[in-house]
């Protein structure tokens, strides 16, 4: 009674209502600025014309849905495969080195699919080591064998599962972990093998978490551009950006958004639904894991194979290979080019780390403080940047503020004879506002995981205090979440340095960033150059995977 007593007191209080509603303000606004994209490139398609449909209908857009299709199905039976296999192994057996593969099993995370698709393609190319090796050694001539394409769609889905499993493998071994031994071992003893009684009870009990980090890996393959721009693959992405750019076509490129924007938000619906409705108690009195099984002789071998192969395909090759492509190059990382470029990527990373989680704080914090229907919503609103492709984003964005830049530049010329030129849509700061819509969501999970360790005590003991909303947000709050706040801001930090589609498209004019620079030399088929910033950008993703990394090791 107390407590009730001293939350509500001071609520009517002037600090808390003044707080109250800046931080009303600053949530809603959030929630305003990851809708405004969406909402754009719907109008944008919508008045486009039914000649630019027709047109699209007729030529393109069939390739690009099936070649969409396709590659997300590749993706998500691959991720599958390997991320819950290996996820079994590491987690129910005990095998030689099982506790380094627990963790080394995530560091392909660090790695863009498209870097990955570099040093492949430097690889498995005609003119690259393996093929010109096999000609030297036989004589054969380009047309005397044989050889798989890398540049093809089986390729690009390949690179992406190579970098994508570690989701599901995470998520796999999380729930893998939290079930228990009874129901496994009840059939066990009515005769099912180990194998059929994974397949009966252990992998239907993880079948929320597994689902979950399939779907999130198809909405990054959905997302891409970079893989399947360097190996040719025509899919809504490359479409995007071919219509906006080479054809300097806005409608075309504002219907193909519009259609991948749908086939994203219907993931994410499938995603948020599947993780809702599908649920399992454990039903007896203890928790208890099940003991792993140990292998042996053909077994353990079988098993260190196939933890060997996604950490040596997914890490330890493209890493040697990059290494070796960059000593050839004539990239100087010490150049004033390079220093540039890496000081416009540290830039647009760090203001857009900064924004994103201002963000999400203003949203996570609006939801704790004034439960409601309204903050739900602003709440989902803002978590659909994950669902959302960078390109999609950067054409919602592009298509009003360029309109807006127009306008206004045509006014103050026919006012004032002065010409604002490109004031929005020549900044950084549009395009930091892209990042921030599409990372929001990976901010708001690491700071909502954050609070809910924060009991709800202390917010009553704060404002029986006097302290509002605001108050304690900074003095009760953000102190205690420091970890989780750092773990937000390194998680978009890489995410944006790593970002390719939406950079691309939006970036000022000579202002170009690592990822940019790595695309750009791949474009001119001068792999040895492009190793050089991929590199980088694989060393700062190793940063959020080394943390990963940490928290795999306290939940053994």
């Amino acid at each position: 009674m107390s407590q009730s007593v001293a939350a509500a007191a001071p609520r009517s209080g002037r600090p808390a209502k003044g707080g109250g509603r800046l931080l009303a303000v600053l949530a809603w606004t959030v929630a305003a600025a990851c809708l405004l994209p969406m909402l754009a490139v719907t109008l944008a398609a919508l008045t486009g014309g039914t000649g630019t449909v027709s047109q699209l209908i007729d030529t393109v857009l069939p390739r690009y849905a099936a070649t969409t299709l396709a590659l997300a199905v590749m993706v998500a039976c691959g991720t599958f495969t390997l991320g819950v296999g290996a996820a079994w192994l590491v987690t129910m057996t005990r095998f030689p080195g099982v506790r380094l593969f627990e963790i080394a099993l995530v560091l392909p995370l660090a790695f863009p699919a498209y870097v990955l698709a570099y040093a492949y393609t430097y690889i498995l190319d005609h003119p690259g080591i393996v093929q010109s090796t096999l000609r030297q050694i036989t004589g054969w001539g380009a047309r005397d064998y044989w050889f798989p394409e890398v540049r093809s769609l089986p390729g690009a889905a390949l690179m992406l599962v190579l970098v994508l499993y570690p989701y599901v493998y995470l998520l796999a071994r999380a729930a893998f972990l939290q079930q228990s031994s009874a129901a496994f071992l009840a059939a066990r003893t009515l005769g099912h093998s180990t194998w059929s009684a994974f397949w009966r009870v252990s992998l239907p009990m993880a079948r929320p978490a597994i689902a979950g980090g399939v779907l999130l890996t198809v909405m990054e393959t959905i997302a891409d551009y970079g893989t399947v721009a360097h190996f040719s693959v025509q899919t809504f992405a490359t479409g995007i950006y071919t219509s906006w750019f080479t054809l300097a076509d806005r409608s075309a490129a504002a219907q193909l958004a519009l259609c991948l924007l749908v086939f994203a938000l219907m993931l994410a619906v499938a995603e948020r639904m599947q993780r809702g409705r599908a649920q399992y108690h454990h039903t007896g009195k203890a928790h208890v894991r099940m003991p792993p099984e140990p292998l042996s002789g053909w077994r353990a071998g079988l098993a260190v194979t196939l933890c060997v192969v996604p950490v040596t395909l997914g890490f330890v090759l493209p890493v040697i290979v990059l290494f070796a492509m960059g000593i050839g190059s004539e990239q100087d990382l010490f150049s004033r080019r390079y220093i540039a470029f890496t000081s416009n990527s540290l830039t647009l990373a760090g203001i857009a780390a900064l924004v994103t989680l201002a963000a999400a704080i203003a949203v996570g914090f609006f939801q704790r403080s004034r439960p409601g229907r309204g903050a739900a919503f602003a709440g989902h609103v803002a978590r659909l940047g994950y669902a959302v492709p960078g390109g999609v984003i950067a054409v919602g964005l592009l298509v009003p503020f360029a309109a807006f830049d127009n306008r206004l530049d045509a006014w103050m010329r026919s006012t004032f004879d002065v010409s604002t030129g490109l004031l929005v849509t020549g900044s950084i700061w549009l395009l930091v506002a892209a990042y921030m819509v599409r990372f929001l969501a990976a901010a708001l999970g690491a700071y909502e995981g954050g609070q809910a360790t924060v009991h709800a005590n202390m917010d009553a003991a704060a404002r029986s205090l006097g302290k509002g909303p605001l108050g304690t947000l900074a003095r009760v709050h953000l102190p205690i979440l420091t970890p989780s706040l750092l773990t937000a801001l390194l998680i978009v930090f890489v995410d944006v340095m790593k970002e390719l589609p939406a950079t691309l498209i939006m970036r000022p004019f000579n202002f170009d960033t690592l990822a940019v620079q790595a695309h750009r030399l791949a474009a001119d088929e001068r792999l040895d150059g492009a190793a050089v910033p991929s590199l980088v950008i694989v060393a700062v993703g190793l940063l959020p995977v080394i943390l990963i990394c940490r928290q795999v090791g306290r939940n053994r």
